[in-house]
């Protein structure tokens, strides 16, 4: 048999001698990904999978990346070794950056599709309104890679897609309806408005209803915002291990000039270090701050933050047509997408390097607070965008 075709077949039995494989009911099973060296032996290994009866969850073709469902059991290491495959890791468990608060209000507490609309206190904060004369964002592409985004009266969504499965997303979760908003919710008489309220919103969802996920989800999204030409990415979520995987779809998006603005992770104080895709130098990582500009008790801290913004009980939209405050470094990420949108809509050209500088160069110092908690500091919209050159 060829050798490949051996090894794959080895993943869907245990390496123990158990007669039990994946492909009966009920049989246990891990998801790992496996990525070949050429196209060539991409298309082999899918040949090889159809002969044998097994089913790839996902295939990510430009990747030559193909995700298995393999035996908890199995012996990874003939695969590992074989001279056509490049790695094979397994697809870890991601989190969202929200922080579940006892007191949190839900629903129609900090605005209402029936009252005048509000500028939240972040958007406020990082200057966002005084940009807005000379430009709201448009026309900036802008990928929310999240939970989805639901309907809404005050979100405009331009095209969704789904790494789950491929029916319609549908945000069932909030997550990320709420991340949407404090980018670009509309500038209109009701409800909240975004800090881009004219960006291109790009709803891709790779986290299911109870906010979970895998790391081959997040990289089929930027897989497909790479494709889709995007010019910026939300990631309001988390890892704490290194994925190589991941590592290299960061840096061909990195390459092909989208800018990527991830959270620092809620691992508080003593945390040490920030999660990935955070940590990675490719993305711009965002610390959380509170209303009297403190850094948030449970924002992450350790090398690799790039700048701070307002990430406690931030008002957006929400479910239902409603509102609704939530906290975490996820909710700090989407300040800084929204102003990245209204500098790329006055400064098309700039590279991520530069984006990145430029916010660090105009954000401003939390008195008390080290480089490892607040990286250059809280971020100013106006000065980023109207201050410099």
């Amino acid at each position: 048999m060829n050798d490949l075709k051996q090894s794959i077949q080895a993943l869907t039995h245990s390496s123990t001698g158990k007669t039990s494989t994946i492909n009966q009911k009920n049989a246990p099973k891990t998801r790992q990904l496996v990525v070949l060296r050429t196209q060539a032996a991409y298309k082999e290994c899918l040949h090889h999978c159809k002969s044998l009866g097994i089913h790839p969850v996902k295939t990510i073709k430009t990747m030559n990346a193909i995700l298995l469902h393999a035996h908890p059991h199995a012996d990874m290491g003939p695969l590992k070794r074989n001279g056509l495959v490049r790695r094979v890791e397994s697809d870890r468990k991601i989190k969202l950056h929200t922080v579940k608060k006892k007191a949190r209000r839900l629903a129609t507490g900090c605005a209402s599709i029936d009252t005048p609309e509000i500028i939240p206190w972040g958007i406020a904060r990082i200057q966002a309104p005084l940009v807005w004369k000379a430009t709201q964002g448009s026309p900036i592409r802008v990928a929310i890679l999240d939970t989805g985004i639901a309907k809404h009266p005050d979100l405009r969504v331009v095209r969704s897609f789904n790494t789950i499965n491929k029916k319609p997303v549908i945000d069932r979760n909030g997550h990320g309806t709420h991340v949407a908003g404090t980018v670009a919710a509309l500038r209109n008489s009701f409800g909240v408005v975004g800090v881009a309220p004219k960006a291109k919103l790009y709803a891709v969802q790779s986290f299911n209803s109870e906010g979970s996920a895998f790391t081959s989800d997040i990289i089929q999204g930027i897989d497909w915002c790479i494709r889709n030409r995007m010019q910026v990415i939300n990631m309001s979520f988390g890892l704490t291990d290194f994925s190589p995987s991941l590592q290299q779809i960061i840096r061909k998006a990195h390459r092909q000039g989208i800018v990527m603005i991830a959270s620092a992770g809620n691992s508080g104080k003593n945390s040490g270090t920030i999660d990935y895709p955070a940590r990675f130098p490719e993305t711009i990582a965002v610390a959380a701050s509170t209303e009297n500009n403190q850094i948030a008790v449970y924002s992450s801290r350790g090398a690799g933050i790039d700048v701070t913004a307002p990430g406690d009980e931030v008002c957006s939209t929400y479910l239902n047509n409603s509102y609704t405050k939530l906290s975490g470094t996820s909710m700090a990420a989407p300040h800084v997408t929204g102003t990245v949108a209204l500098l790329l809509s006055r400064c098309p050209r700039l590279s991520p390097t530069a984006v990145k500088q430029r916010l660090q160069r105009t954000a401003r110092k939390l008195n008390g607070f080290t480089r490892k908690s607040q990286g250059n500091g809280l971020i100013n919209a106006s000065r980023a965008v109207l201050l410099t050159k």
